[in-house]
């Protein structure tokens, strides 16, 4: 019996912020699977190790964690104004799904650095040494960001001394401006708080009701009290991973949070989109151990927050759900002001399950309405390797379809 040989396909392995993730140059990818569809996320699914019951990606590119199964396809922009159009696929673990719903803010954080050094970005644009914009077209949600790299004698300079926590190595900042990150939409789901209040009662049969703010900023997130759900902001990921009950729990408070927002008709549907929305919860500042063992005082940090990714407790923080905190604290009265202090502010600095991070955003109110100009952000990035990658012919097609 004969076998077909695998596929080979050019790719790199990138880290952006606390993320990793296979990234593409879209013509680069075989034809069929340059377009949205069946064939697309197959090769993806396939190229990264999904869907594997055994929850491990050994067969492929993918971490295990909602962290490192991610796929990022890029290619020359032709929208006036941008230099490349960015497409994130959030791959599932253990099922045959790719979610297309949102952003990585985290990986964006490396959509500059891949455009410059794969020729994405014409060379005039291109110092022999200073910083680089990029005008990002972030496809999934229709926004733009901006990424400013450092530039070394022509090349992108990745290394360097910016520490960024959740991370164990230094290296060269990047920093991004998220433009105009609110969903703008008037109807439902589209506005930045869906349903015109900046704190709502969140009803959850069998749970409970709950105040919550439910903002769609950088991406779809719940926020809540921590102590209204038994926590004090200060847990890390075994205190809540570790109790499939409290995930459960969890995952239900999204499907609603869903529901509420207008993201999905039906309870069911949560199911097939799993990156968004996020949930999240706050808390006031307090002392605590970071994952690395870093201490964290209470005066380091302006508020608590912790998030779920993917049904688990993230071990950082999303560069998406940064930017929808970063927002939520610019416009009073959100969870996310009051518990950092409330009033009027420009940027807040949180404590995570890694440490801190700062994130700016410029809000203002208009006709009545509260609008952000745009959030920012500092992440590094860098090429972990780059070459290509296998995928054997046809079991594409068997992964989503097991006999």
């Amino acid at each position: 019996m004969s076998y077909p040989a695998q596929l080979k396909i050019p790719a790199t392995y990138m880290r952006g912020g606390t993320s990793k993730g296979v990234f593409f140059i879209r013509d680069d990818l075989p034809e069929d699977a340059r377009q949205p569809g069946p064939a697309r996320d197959q090769l993806l699914l396939r190229v990264i190790g999904s869907p594997d019951p055994y929850g491990k990606q050994i067969d492929g590119m993918g971490g295990a964690t909602s962290s490192t199964s991610k796929t990022v396809i890029l290619s020359k922009s032709t929208r006036p104004g941008h230099d490349v159009d960015y497409l994130f696929g959030q791959v599932a673990i253990d099922a045959a799904f790719i979610d297309w719903s949102g952003n990585c803010g985290n990986l964006s954080a490396a959509v500059g650095s891949f455009a410059l050094s794969n020729g994405l970005v014409p060379a005039e644009r291109i110092p022999r040494n200073g910083v680089a914009t990029v005008r990002i077209w972030q496809a999934n949600i229709a926004k733009t960001i901006i990424a400013h790299v450092p530039i070394t004698e022509g090349a992108v300079q990745e290394t360097g001394d910016f520490e960024l926590d959740g991370v164990t190595f230094p290296a060269a900042e990047v920093q991004l401006e998220f433009m105009d990150p609110a969903a703008e939409e008037p109807d439902g789901g589209g506005a930045m708080f869906p349903t015109g209040n900046v704190v709502d009662d969140l009803q959850v049969p069998g749970v409970g009701t709950f105040k919550a703010t439910l903002i769609n900023a950088g991406i779809p997130t719940i926020f809540l009290n921590a102590a209204d759900i038994g926590y004090t902001g200060t847990e890390l990921q075994d205190a809540i991973n570790g109790d499939p009950q409290a995930l459960a729990r969890f995952e239900t408070i999204r499907a609603h949070g869903a529901l509420r927002m207008g993201l999905i008709d039906e309870l069911s549907e949560a199911a097939t989109r799993q990156h968004t929305p996020k949930v999240a919860f706050v808390a006031g500042p307090a002392a605590y151990t970071a994952s690395s063992g870093k201490a964290v005082a209470a005066c380091d940090v302006d508020l608590l927050v912790r998030a779920l990714s993917m049904g688990k407790l993230h071990h950082a923080m999303m560069g998406t759900a940064a930017v929808a905190i970063g927002t939520a604290a610019a416009i009073p009265g959100t969870l996310v002001n009051l518990a950092a202090g409330g009033g009027e502010r420009q940027s807040v600095r949180f404590g995570h399950p890694s440490g801190t991070l700062r994130v700016g955003a410029q809000a203002e109110l208009v006709d009545g309405q509260w609008a952000v100009v745009k959030a920012i952000m500092s992440r590094s990035a860098r090429v972990l390797m780059e070459g290509w990658v296998r995928v054997p012919r046809g079991e594409a097609v068997t992964a989503l379809n097991p006999a």
